[in-house]
């Protein structure tokens, strides 16, 4: 692969993530405009709460994207999904 080529992000696991910084990017992950909760009002600390547990369960990951040096929260599409049981 050259440098001009696109490369794809890396997942990066949230056990990796420092507690400051990994808050930091779900708190910035939620509150984001156009992220859709439904009918019902959630706080703060429930939409941080719930993407953590998304993260401990698998259904979303942590990815960093090397072409723009971002990082994000992703849907981890549920064949890719650990079948491994969590605590």
């Amino acid at each position: 692969m050259t440098q001009d080529e696109p490369q794809p992000p890396v997942p990066v696991p949230h056990e990796e993530v420092s507690p400051p910084a990994l808050r930091g990017l779900v708190e910035s992950f939620v509150l984001r405009e156009g992220t859709d909760y439904g009918t019902r009002e959630f706080s703060l600390e429930e939409k941080v709460q719930h993407v953590m547990r998304q993260l401990e369960r698998g259904e979303v990951q942590i990815v960093f994207d090397p072409n723009t040096e971002t990082v994000d929260i992703r849907v981890v599409p549920p064949r890719e999904r650990s079948r491994a049981p969590r605590p």
